[in-house]
């Protein structure tokens, strides 16, 4: 043991915080204390602490830094602050890089729209965030149902800021038309309230509005208004009856659900509003070394900072010994009464037990689809007579139309799932005659050179071709002395690129014959993912690459025009096609753009399209 334990009883035995370096200095773990001293002592000494990930987190420290403070809330949010600077290897830590789906309403906009945003981390305090949401397609559902109960405005700043008449979406009763003064802001306000209360959950109260309105239109005998909003009213009913699960708690609140095993947790949040079951949320921890109330609380106070809105009551599956400092730290963030409480009975305790469910249901499913990928890896090892095995998996492809603008794309799979930060995206120096053989040859040399400088190689090279490519590859790591990883290339019969149609056939060196795997095998299934995400990486960044190409050289090319005025009319219009479609009238909207400079550029444009 590196750490001398008898340093110990020198410790403080104040609140505060401690930190667990290596010999190196890295900060290990972090935690917070009542008695530094007592608890400290906790993580030496035969089985006085059976944490499974605890042996290897001792064995590792050479150093004990601690930082005391006046209280249990001060300790709390200092080692929150803490995690979130040193990011140690032994805590439970939120992924600050994973990428969330919300609905936002802008704080700035005079005529606010509900825009589908994502974000990382926590979003930014410019408006009024919702969600997030578990997948785009709920959040888009959810936006497609928001669009046809409150006529806000859909359309973008600029296409507002040009509109002289109200587009077909007015005629629909989709949008109240703010752009040509067809409502009043008292009367736009009033749908973006009802769009707020109905994301809160609040829809009973929305409901209630809308009847007292119908009942004014009808007494007002504006009875063609009373039937729209008793049509919106009959819609607002169906949604709820149909996406929402009924709870009789009757307020906001979050229950949050843990399942653990050894270092492995998920941790669920259920999220109830108006009493109605509206979103569940999962996060994986790993690794980790708290126990189990020291992860909830972490999660509490990592997960809810930066939250546009905390719920007056979180549900936690067990006492975490801190309750009424992270209550305290919680209010004053919502700037409001939050509760934290651990239900024994009741309907809480029904809503608590569904949180636990769910975690243990995600938990076991991680771990099934685990295993399986696991046993996968296995079998390709062994049916491809690999001498590594393939936890990282990195695959190439390339684009290129006739030579132009040639493009390739690697992507990695790590333990059969994509690692999308290991994504790279190449502009290649060829030429403009196409050779594939060039660009593979290209590709591999500038990735590999450095992944062998940044010792950063795979275990498993997929080319996408036959044995062409396959030899370009085997030549590139003999020039760059590189031994040991394995390379395959993976090409349809043929060369076909039509999916299922043609046999796939595996090419490994010093093998005359192709490998042909059955059409049902998983390790097919996962080589064909593989190749086949390379290939849209690949197309994806070419198209876009074409794409600028086209519009630069368009608007290049007229006269008169230059860098300044270019960017004027993007801006104004935003996309090449909206300037080729704008009359000379909204031409001269644009600032810097004369009449003269209005008629050449649609002449020019409607020119080059005929």
């Amino acid at each position: 043991m590196s750490y001398d334990p008898k340093k110990i009883s020198t410790f403080p035995t104040q609140p505060g915080v401690y930190l667990m370096k290596n010999k190196d200095g890295e900060v290990l773990y972090i935690g917070k204390a009542k008695n530094l001293r007592i608890r400290v002592k906790q993580y030496f000494g035969a089985g006085h602490d059976t944490r499974q990930m605890i042996p290897y987190l001792v064995e590792k420290i050479a150093n004990i830094e601690t930082i005391v403070v006046m209280s249990e809330k001060e300790a709390l949010l200092l080692e929150n602050n803490l995690i979130k600077q040193y990011k140690p290897h032994y805590n439970a830590l939120l992924k600050d890089d994973r990428s969330y789906i919300a609905l936002k309403i802008s704080y700035e906009d005079r005529w606010p729209a509900v825009r589908l945003v994502r974000y990382r981390g926590s979003p930014d305090p410019d408006g009024l965030y919702f969600g997030p949401y578990t997948s785009a397609q709920a959040a888009r559902e959810t936006l497609d149902l928001l669009n046809k109960l409150f006529p806000l405005r859909q359309c973008s700043d600029q296409e507002m800021a040009r509109r002289i008449r109200p587009c077909l979406l007015f005629q629909m009763k989709r949008c109240a038309a703010p752009c040509t003064g067809e409502c009043t802001k008292e009367e736009y306000d009033n749908h973006l309230d009802r769009t707020i209360k109905f994301l809160k959950g609040q829809d009973k109260e929305v409901v209630k509005d809308l009847y007292d309105e119908m009942k004014h239109r009808s007494e007002n005998l504006e009875f063609e208004k009373a039937a729209q909003i008793l049509r919106v009213i009959r819609q607002i009913e169906k949604t709820i009856e149909s996406q929402y699960v009924d709870r009789p708690l009757g307020h906001d609140a979050d229950a949050i659900g843990l399942y653990r095993q050894g270092g492995e947790a998920i941790i669920t949040q259920l999220t109830f509003r108006g009493g109605r079951l509206i979103g569940s949320f999962h996060f994986d921890f790993k690794n980790f070394v708290e126990d189990d109330h020291e992860l909830i609380s972490s999660f509490i106070l990592q997960h809810y900072e930066g939250a546009s809105e905390i719920p007056p009551e979180i549900l936690l599956p067990l006492s975490i010994g801190d309750e009424i400092p992270v209550e305290e730290i919680l209010s004053a963030r919502q700037k409001r009464r939050v509760m934290v409480s651990v239900p024994q009975r009741g309907e809480k305790k029904a809503l608590l037990d569904m949180a636990n469910t769910n975690a243990e249901a995600v938990f076991k499913s991680q771990k099934d689809e685990a295993s399986i990928r696991e046993k996968t890896l296995l079998e390709m090892q062994e049916k491809l007579s690999l001498n590594n095995y393939p936890t990282r998996i990195e695959c190439f492809d390339n684009s290129n139309i006739a030579g132009h603008e040639p493009v390739s794309s690697l992507v990695a799979f790590t333990n059969g799932l994509k690692e999308s930060k290991r994504y790279r995206k190449y502009k290649l120096k060829i030429g403009s005659k196409p050779d594939d053989y060039a660009a593979m040859n290209e590709v591999l040399t500038r990735r590999y050179k450095r992944a062998k400088e940044e010792n950063d190689l795979p275990d498993l090279l997929i080319v996408d071709g036959g044995k062409g490519q396959l030899n370009i590859a085997l030549k590139v790591f003999e020039e760059l002395n590189i031994a040991g990883v394995d390379i395959i290339g993976l090409a349809k019969e043929q060369g076909r690129h039509d999916k299922g149609l043609s046999e796939e056939q595996i090419f490994r060196p010093e093998r005359k014959d192709p490998i042909i795997l059955r059409k049902n095998s998983p390790i097919l299934f996962l080589l064909q993912k593989i190749r086949d995400e390379a290939h849209r990486v690949a197309v994806t960044f070419h198209r876009k690459r074409r794409s600028k190409g086209t519009l630069h050289s368009r608007l290049d090319d007229i006269p008169g025009i230059g860098p300044a005025r270019r960017k004027a009319l993007l801006i104004h219009f935003g996309s090449l096609k909206k300037v080729q479609l704008a009359t000379v009238e909204e031409l001269l909207q644009v600032k810097g753009i004369s009449a003269a400079n209005a008629t050449t550029i649609q002449t020019f444009l409607q020119s080059k399209n005929e």
